[in-house]
């Protein structure tokens, strides 16, 4: 294989499109909700290659092991009850930006409706990549933009960091970078996202912003999604049809089953985090971090930011998260088609999602 035109279903991380000096590979959502690379002029490739040695979905190598292991939080009170969990990911990056770095991570872009990449050009533009986004992520625009030869700190799925880590070593521009995944659950289609904003943002104008976590109830109780327009929706994650279909395992990438090798302690990045969700602080309300080191270089990074770190076990800090793939679900291309039709049928697909999962725990 000279390039990546026959790669179908994979990550759709973006770097092959990065890469690619010749401009011939673009990344668009496929008919599934996913994004894909596409072979624009295939007349115009030259068969370099470098696509296929970035991408982390064809390549398959050793992770390095744990460095250092914490629970953490932001020593700011107001960054750590406006983060998803304890605001690290936030501190990091004001640390960085503060000696010469760039940001990349994601957010939520309004008018387009998707989870996207961006370049962040001040710390006030850090705000935007505060909580989490539980949709496939747009990369290319952002992801272009990065010059190798300046410092960045990068934030992605597992996957998409993977690749990036491939990029650097292919360029020997590893010094430049600091990479920083998740514990990752995987990623949902976005025809999910398209059929719950028809479903439930009616009514409310433009959408200013989304929410997929909310400490208004704690913590521990954070799964909701809001929906800010002209009014605001509240949506409590218990009988949610995003959370049953996401959390349900119902619509995610195929590669999410079957690919992914970035589950508990494989990670490419320097940093992982996530929610410390074991028992150790189960009573803390304002959110705990789960921090692993990979690298020296990420554990100095931590240490130097703006942050509370209490060091633990590996087992103790990834208590409650994935170990291994989601689930393929038997009902997954009747989901699929049902999310592609033009009729709203979500409702009916997450009650059967519902009713599914709960004929399963009682077995």
């Amino acid at each position: 294989m000279k390039n990546i035109a026959e790669i179908r279903d994979c990550f759709g991380c973006g770097l092959c499109a990065k890469v690619c000096a010749h401009e011939v590979i673009d990344i668009r959502l496929n008919e599934k909700g996913f994004y894909q690379p596409y072979i624009t002029d295939p007349a115009k490739c030259v068969e370099c290659g470098l696509c296929i040695r970035v991408c982390s979905f064809m390549n398959h190598s050793g992770t390095p092991s744990p460095v250092k292991c914490y629970a953490a939080w932001s020593k700011d009170a107001g960054v750590r009850m406006t983060s998803t969990s304890g605001g690290v990911s936030y501190e990091i990056a004001r640390h960085l930006m503060g000696v010469g770095y760039g940001f990349c991570g994601v957010r939520y872009n309004s008018d387009k409706h998707r989870a996207e990449h961006y370049i962040a050009e001040t710390v006030e533009d850090l705000h935007w990549s505060k909580g989490s986004k539980y949709l496939p992520s747009y990369t290319l625009e952002a992801f272009t933009r990065i010059d190798p030869r300046k410092k960045y700190m990068v934030v992605g799925t597992p996957c998409q960091i993977a690749s990036f880590r491939n990029y650097t070593e292919l360029f020997r521009c590893q010094d430049n970078f600091l990479l920083v995944d998740f514990f990752c659950h995987g990623v949902p289609s976005s025809l999910l996202w398209e059929k719950y904003l028809t479903r439930h943002g009616s009514g409310l104008g433009q959408i200013r912003s989304a929410t997929w976590r909310n400490k208004d109830n704690g913590w521990r109780r954070s799964y909701c999604i809001i929906l800010d327009g002209s009014k605001k929706v509240y949506r409590s994650s218990g009988r949610d049809e995003f959370y049953t279909m996401f959390l349900g395992d119902a619509c995610l990438g195929k590669a999410c089953y079957s690919s992914c090798r970035f589950k508990s302690d494989k990670s490419y990045a320097d940093i992982r985090i996530g929610d410390f969700w074991g028992e150790r602080y189960k009573d803390d309300q304002a959110g705990v971090n789960a921090v692993v080191a990979f690298t020296e270089r990420g554990d100095r990074v931590l240490r130097d930011a703006d942050l509370e770190l209490k060091e633990f076990s590996f087992a103790e800090v990834s208590e409650g998260q994935m170990v291994s793939n989601a689930e393929y679900q038997c009902f997954y291309p009747l989901v699929m088609k049902g999310l592609g039709s033009r009729f709203d049928l979500l409702p009916l697909l997450s009650g059967m999602v519902y009713l599914y999962r709960k004929l399963k725990s009682w077995r």
